[in-house]
């Protein structure tokens, strides 16, 4: 049966059970509830690094799916990636047990706390999240974190505080973001995605607008961006903008680039500096990331001098840009990048970093996704110098679309695609040169291939 959400759901729960534990979803919501003191157990169909940080937690896992699997359980949780003829969800849902949905679970969760920050957009809301989360733990503010990444300085992608502060990262995936429970809202940016579901730019917006109004205290919104302020028009509650503009409440002057990968600027609140801050993690978006950060801390209670100490320290989360090391040379990285926009920030990034040449190994997620913005991924992936293709991973989704990695790379100069992980590697590293930038990217397992790169000899 699907669960009544009364928050106090958890009140007489022992045993919680995840189908598919191993989600960047579900994980940090495991180690809430594992640190909280609740018995978990979880299933996945997918060995990763993810589940291995389950295992380490002392969490047992099965992998592969089956109506087994739930046994003994008082309630059960699962992703949204579970499809409905998977036994595991079937079993639960003829079990008795409630059963909800992670975005259902986290609202729950977010309900418990009375400060709590979502970050929403769509694209940065990780790396914001991680850059929050960082500077409120160095400010000694002891924040509960849900984040889509992992941030090294908490060991994985949750951690429970023992504050009324919390932030969490809010996706508008199939609207979950409107099950949470926003004290203060920071919206990124608003573009078109997830068309499959919204059908159009318009109803993102107007989802947008219903987690503003669901909001309690505040809202922060990139002032730049016209669809995100077309989310918050008559709101009444206290606006606060930030931007690369010095319209916006709090805003970057005096952008200088020190080579690689950082930068420093001036953070600017209405005309009046307020400190100089040194950004480690590569990408004028990145930029904007960090001026949206620094507003939801000093609105959470930071100051701007423990603003200006922690952000040099913050070298990015997990999957953004994140250099995994250098064979012969040939720098890997890996990004989680699955969108155009995204995929242009950070190609752009790449290339500005000084390589000799920037190779992008993408692997498409979701067929719906890749024919819809298929020219726009095209164009994004034409900054790289060389462009490899995995297959489409379909993820949730049957290929209704008939669409294929060789439609995208008909549409790229010289891409080429491969059906698995070991023969991207072996062509990519019997190519690449001394001085050149690998990077994968995507929202799947794309990373596995960048570690089969990183053993090549």
């Amino acid at each position: 049966m699907t669960a009544v959400l009364s928050d106090d759901l958890l009140k007489d729960k022992k045993h919680i059970h995840f189908i598919g534990i191993g989600g960047s979803g579900m994980f940090p919501l495991a180690q809430i509830l594992h640190e909280e003191g609740y018995y978990l157990t979880g299933s996945d169909n997918n060995e990763t690094d993810t589940l291995a940080l389950v295992r380490k937690l002392g969490i047992p896992v099965t992998l592969g799916q089956a109506a087994e699997n739930i046994k003994g359980a008082d309630l059960i949780v699962h992703t949204a990636a579970i499809m409905d003829d998977n036994p595991e969800l079937i079993a639960a849902r003829a079990s008795g047990v409630p059963v909800l949905e992670r975005s259902e679970m986290l609202g729950i969760i977010t309900r418990e706390y009375s400060d709590c920050i979502c970050v929403s957009g769509t694209h940065g809301k990780t790396t914001v999240s991680a850059m929050l989360t960082q500077i409120l733990l160095d400010a000694k503010m002891d924040p509960t974190a849900v984040i889509g990444g992992k941030l090294k300085k908490i060991g994985g992608n949750g951690r429970v505080g023992k504050t009324e502060l919390m932030v969490c990262e809010a996706c508008e995936f199939v609207d979950t973001f409107l099950k949470l429970a926003p004290d203060i809202s920071v919206i990124l940016n608003i573009d078109a995605d997830h068309l499959d579901y919204f059908k159009t730019v318009d109803n993102i917006i107007k989802s947008f607008r219903k987690f503003c109004d669901m909001t309690t205290k505040c809202i922060i919104v990139n002032g730049d961006d016209k669809n995100s302020m077309k989310a918050v028009e008559g709101q009444q509650k206290e606006l606060i903008t930030f931007g690369l503009g010095s319209s916006n409440d709090y805003y970057p002057a005096n952008i200088r680039h020190q080579g690689g990968a950082q930068t420093t600027f001036d953070l600017m609140h209405r005309g009046e500096k307020l400190a100089g801050i040194t950004l480690n993690i590569p990408g004028d978006h990145n930029i904007l990331n960090a001026v949206a950060a620094c507003a939801a801390a000093i609105k959470a209670g930071a100051s701007p001098e423990q603003i200006a100490a922690s952000i040099p320290q913050f070298t990015g989360a997990g999957r953004r840009f994140e250099i995994l090391g250098n064979v012969g040379g040939v720098t890997i990285a890996d990004d989680y990048a699955h969108h155009p926009a995204e995929l242009t920030a950070t190609l752009t990034a790449a290339t500005n970093m000084g390589f000799k040449k920037v190779w992008a190994v993408f692997q498409p997620f979701t067929y719906s996704r890749t024919a819809m913005l298929l020219d726009d991924f095209a164009k994004a992936l034409s900054i790289a110098d060389r462009v490899v293709l995995s297959e489409i991973m379909g993820s949730r989704e049957k290929n209704t679309y008939n669409i294929y990695s060789r439609d995208l790379a008909d549409k790229i100069d010289g891409c080429v695609w491969f059906d698995t992980f070991q023969e991207i590697s072996d062509y990519v590293m019997a190519r690449a040169e001394e001085g050149d930038l690998v990077i994968t990217l995507g929202c799947g397992d794309i990373y596995k291939a960048a570690k089969l790169m990183l053993k090549h000899e």
